[in-house]
């Protein structure tokens, strides 16, 4: 039988070619200690696949789809705690260990960091501020901020609605009925391309008005079809 590790890293990509490898090689210091990496395509047409094997312990294909291509990372994964990674998020120096600490102190099921967003624009610093005390007020997390959680507790909620959009305030919900999430004051940091690409302030009001919609009920799938849209 294969050892658990203590710590799976799950990297859902697509189309991630020119950043992957890099992400990946910052990785390198936690496999040396024991963690696993775990990176999960959705079928990218590029070479990110490629890119990632070297780097990673596993390279896995599933139906795209954030949620559908963690859960299967998840179901693959050895480690005692599972961790997921934005390929453009860059986790703190010892995260690992700052992980099994923070569970094992407060006796709580999941967690996140804080995150800083990478970028020149002026607002960025104020956008995840905010996402930091956002979060730690409501006890909801994002992608962006590198969610970990027990393979326990992760079994427990059924893991990640498979649905379009919002998948990560879902399982939040959902992991907020075991306990409070433990959060780090530990920054991750995360690529200011979606802020940047489309304009700060659109985007702003674009995730403020899709948050809003799916707290009113609107379906996911209606909300991804708004989000290509609008992104488009």
């Amino acid at each position: 039988m294969t050892p658990a590790a203590p710590l799976s890293i799950i990297v859902p990509v697509y189309r991630e070619a020119a950043i992957i490898a890099a992400a990946l090689q910052a990785l390198a210091p936690l496999r040396r200690r024991g963690a696993e990496v775990i990176v999960v395509d959705g079928g990218s047409d590029d070479d990110t696949v490629a890119q990632a094997r070297p780097h990673a312990d596993q390279v896995l294909v599933a139906e795209r789809g954030r949620a559908a291509q963690m859960n299967a990372g998840a179901r693959a994964a050895r480690g005692r705690t599972l961790l997921f990674l934005h390929a453009d998020t860059e986790l703190p120096t010892g995260a690992d260990v700052a992980i099994e600490r923070a569970l094992a102190d407060s006796g709580r099921d999941w967690g996140r960091f804080d995150v800083r967003i990478e970028g020149r624009a002026a607002a960025l610093p104020l956008i995840a501020a905010l996402m930091n005390r956002r979060s730690r007020l409501t006890g909801i997390a994002t992608g962006d901020q590198a969610l970990f959680v027990t393979r326990a507790a992760f079994a427990r909620v059924g893991g990640f609605p498979e649905q379009a959009l919002m998948e990560d305030i879902a399982i939040c919900i959902r992991l907020k009925r075991l306990s409070r999430p433990v959060c780090l004051r530990a920054r991750v940091v995360t690529s200011g391309r979606r802020w940047t690409g489309q304009g700060v302030a659109r985007t702003v009001v674009l995730m403020w008005a899709l948050r809003a919609a799916y707290a009113c009920g609107v379906s996911p799938a209606r909300l991804a079809q708004w989000y290509r849209h609008v992104r488009a």
